[in-house]
């Protein structure tokens, strides 16, 4: 009876000995950290241009409002409105024939002044004869050359209205000022018009070349005025409004003599040839002023650089697959990339996407790589 017990445990410790294997295999067993998926870029080695951006207004280098300097019915308008024009191209006809009058009466006044001026001096010249011949007297004499002096002022007064006449007349065909485009036609055939419309005749405006006038904050003054001041031609890129699309490059010209105080900006003026026409009078551009290019700098995408504790960073990838922050100092940027001055090698790679839950020392496996 004793030894019921004894073979009892026995066969427990059999028992236990055979489940433990499999005790065991079913024990949790620890886990190790799994590697985070991310996007990495490759920095490289290239140019960085240094822009400034500004907001632009395209300015004409002229525009003429075309006024009438006489009065008078419209009867002729050889041009056609939004037409390219020359300098002296014909634009609108004025009825010359008032004019024309005007010029035949002032040329038969002087015509008729001039024979009395002729007549004085010949009579002049005998008087003086007499007058030497003690035959006549002074008086009459100096009478004469006053009568003499008459006319010839005379003379000279209506050489004045006949040059007033052929002026006029000439004023009676309007023409372009400047080459440029005409504007809409304010008048319309048949429309008397005067030396004094409120809104003039028509709008000439020069497209070619074309000027942009611009504004980059005051800090900036010093770094261009050393580039302008070295001799150096900076260009000057239009973009459309929202900053997609490319529309004229020019060179800059100058920049305004005094700071805005009530922005801290100073205002720029660029000029383009605008051939194409790209660019409108009045119309509002982005404007990218190509500053400098700095030469061999070490590039990589805006993404791969972080900000917050401790500073200026970005998580490096190792031969090992980890990640390690690295501090960097930043120079010039575009709007993708960023040219690290100090802390970064070309060649190294460095994590663009998937930095929200990296931690120094954390393993990663690259999903995409990329170069900046």
């Amino acid at each position: 009876m004793k030894a019921l017990p004894f073979v009892a445990v026995v066969l427990a410790v059999l028992l236990l000995a055979l489940l433990a294997p499999k005790l065991s295999a079913r024990a949790p067993q620890p886990r190790s950290q799994a590697a985070m998926s991310v996007g990495a870029s490759t920095a490289i080695t290239g140019d960085m241009p240094v822009v400034l951006q500004g907001l632009g207004q395209v300015t004409p280098l002229a525009t003429v409002t075309v006024q009438s300097q006489v009065n008078g019915q419209i009867v002729g308008i050889p041009f056609t409105e939004g037409q390219m024009v020359k300098r002296d191209d014909p634009l609108i006809e004025i009825d010359p024939r008032p004019y024309q009058v005007a010029l035949e009466q002032a040329q038969g006044a002087l015509q008729r002044d001039r024979a009395l001026l002729a007549n004085a001096r010949i009579d002049l010249q005998r008087y003086r004869t007499l007058f030497a011949q003690d035959s006549t007297s002074e008086q009459t004499l100096a009478t004469q050359r006053a009568l003499v002096t008459q006319d010839e002022g005379t003379v000279k007064s209506d050489q004045g209205q006949l040059d007033a006449a052929s002026l006029n007349l000439a004023y009676c065909h309007i023409v372009a000022p400047i080459e440029g485009r005409a504007g809409l036609r304010q008048v319309d055939l048949g429309n008397y018009v005067t030396s004094s419309e409120p809104n003039g005749l028509l709008v000439v405006t020069q497209v070619k070349p074309i000027n942009v006038v611009f504004t980059v904050a005051e800090d900036q003054i010093p770094s261009i005025v050393t580039q302008l001041r070295a001799g150096k031609t900076l260009s000057v890129t239009a973009y459309n409004r929202d900053h997609t699309r490319k529309l004229a490059t020019g060179t800059l010209q100058t920049l305004d003599n005094q700071i805005d105080a009530t922005t801290g900006t100073v205002k720029l003026k660029a000029i383009f040839a605008n051939d194409d026409e790209a660019l409108f009078a009045d119309q509002f551009v982005n404007v990218d002023l190509l500053l400098d290019t700095v030469r061999g700098a070490t590039l990589v995408p805006d993404a791969a650089v972080q900000r917050g504790t401790p500073g200026t960073f970005v998580y490096v990838i190792g031969g090992d697959h980890k990640v390690r922050v690295r501090k960097v100092a930043l120079g010039t940027a575009d709007a993708t990339r960023v040219a690290i001055t100090r802390g970064l090698k070309p060649g190294e790679t460095v994590v663009v996407d998937g930095v929200d839950r990296l931690k120094d020392g954390a393993s990663v496996v690259v999903r995409q790589r990329s170069a900046a």
